[in-house]
């Protein structure tokens, strides 16, 4: 490739863009440009001339602020078409001679690291999400929370701590949300300031905007792990025991129905990524979710995802909608993300009716209240419903509740295994087959403890029969 000089540039000078909507017009896809890897020079104009008509006034203040007029005279020269297609590490080399070019030129005074920091800067924009690249790409972080511009936390190894992380202005972080939402072919506007998106591996990203957002846009990002851990994997890592694991490794097998509760980030979506890999790869899935993350390894998978209404209010497709037409899919089972309204009685419906083995995950703090919420939001849509008649569903629909939850240590822990009896009057009885019980905190802040059982045959003990495994799941409850 060709020297990136000041005087190797070519092509047209694109109009001036301001720096904070760089980001959003960047995140477009074009095509490559012509000309192979030397077209790559094209990136940027050859004109670097001041605007004629500055004021002395702006001249003294673009000193005063040298690194934001510096920032302007770069993205004046650039074409975001091309350099929206460059790869990351290139642009960033031919920022930084670009950057070191006008700096010399200008006589602005900064050193090599801040030309390269700024270089770095404008190069995430462009072709990222800006001072959240860094974040995004440590493994060790699981939650990104971007309150304002100097007020960015994240979540590593369970822990909540503040980064230096640094954005210019409510309107770099306003540019990058909509970058975020444009790529999934969503919007963020103030006729519609809350959103829920993805990004390209398959983490959730939630936006709130002004005038939702009193102080400034909130993006709160719960990123994708590349670990795709298996029932073994939590084992391993204190998630849960090794009998425990072997009974939901069994309870999959069998395809009981089962709902994962949890508070938030208290690993529903792992566990049930983690169940999901005991589904025979001869079934046929239908996945439901408001922003699709699920990461299903079967041959034979649908992934069905809602849809938001559109400027006219016209449009939207939710999860009810979704969950009635898998129905008409032939599915095998039916996994939904999470339950959150009225779906919830199309959902027993379907377990009932010959979707054995279908999964979802519910917010709430322990079995008996997941219980609760699932009656309360059968009542959203079923408002002439009997409640002892909704009971009664979901009895005869669902075999277990597995409880997961976030604790003090930041440590994500199947806490209670919990089976659905029956009903004695309007009353829905549960049997706890795992309860985890806290009993001391060692040196290093790890809590510890053990499970406990009730060691009763499950009700379900007839289905453990017919598929071979009764006597399986009698000896993981000795090892619980």
């Amino acid at each position: 490739m060709k020297p990136f000089g000041r005087r190797d540039l070519r092509g047209p000078a694109p109009s001036a863009l301001p720096g904070a909507s760089f980001g959003a017009s960047a995140g477009v896809t074009h095509s490559s440009p012509p000309g192979g890897p030397d077209a790559a020079a094209d990136v940027l104009s050859s004109s670097l001339a001041v605007s004629p008509g500055a004021s002395p006034a702006a001249t003294v203040a673009a000193m005063a602020t040298p690194h934001a007029s510096l920032r302007e005279r770069v993205l004046k020269q650039i074409d975001p078409t091309a350099a929206a297609d460059l790869p990351q590490a290139v642009l960033q080399r031919q920022l930084e001679q670009l950057i070191h070019e006008i700096a010399d030129e200008e006589r602005f005074e900064l050193s090599g690291r801040e030309q390269a920091m700024l270089a770095q800067e404008l190069a995430f924009d462009m072709t990222g999400y800006g001072p959240m690249e860094p974040l995004l790409r440590d493994e060790r972080i699981s939650d990104i929370m971007v309150n304002g511009p100097d007020s960015v936390f994240v979540e590593r190894g369970g822990r909540i701590e503040h980064t230096d992380v640094r954005f210019r202005d409510s309107d770099h972080i306003l540019s990058i949300a909509y970058k975020i939402a444009a790529r999934v072919g969503r919007r963020v506007d103030e006729s519609s300031p809350m959103v829920d998106a993805r990004l390209a591996d398959g983490s959730r990203v939630n936006v709130i905007i002004p005038p939702l957002a009193i102080d400034s846009p909130c993006i709160s990002i719960r990123k994708f792990s590349k670990r795709r851990l298996d029932l073994q994997g939590m084992a391993d890592n204190g998630s849960l025991s090794a009998g425990v694991a072997r009974l939901l490794e069994i309870a999959g097998r069998c395809r009981l129905n089962m709902i994962v509760s949890g508070g938030t980030g208290s690993g529903k979506t792992t566990l049930l990524n983690a169940l999901s890999r005991m589904i025979d790869p001869g079934e046929r899935i239908i996945t439901i979710e408001d922003a699709a993350e699920l990461r299903l390894q079967q041959p034979h998978v649908i992934r069905l995802e809602t849809r938001p209404p559109n400027l006219d209010g016209a449009g939207e497709v939710t999860q009810r909608d979704l969950v009635r037409n898998a129905l008409r899919m032939r599915p095998d089972r039916i996994i939904i993300g999470e339950v959150r309204g009225a779906e919830a009685f199309d959902m027993l419906q379907a377990m009932n009716t010959g979707h054995d083995g279908s999964i979802s995950t519910i917010h709430a703090n322990t079995a008996r209240d997941a219980v609760t919420r699932i009656e309360n939001m059968v009542q959203m849509g079923q408002f002439q419903l009997p409640l002892g008649a909704i009971r009664t569903q979901i009895a005869s629909a669902l075999h277990l509740i597995v409880q997961v939850e976030r604790m003090r240590d930041g440590a994500r822990r199947v806490t209670q295994v919990a089976e659905i009896c029956g009903t004695e009057g309007d009353v829905i009885t549960m049997n706890d087959i795992a309860l985890f019980k806290f009993e001391q905190e060692d040196a290093q802040g790890r809590l510890t403890g053990r499970y406990s059982s009730t060691g009763l045959r499950p009700g379900f003990l007839p289905r453990l029969e017919y598929y071979g495994l009764d006597r399986a799941w009698m000896a993981a409850m000795r090892e619980v």
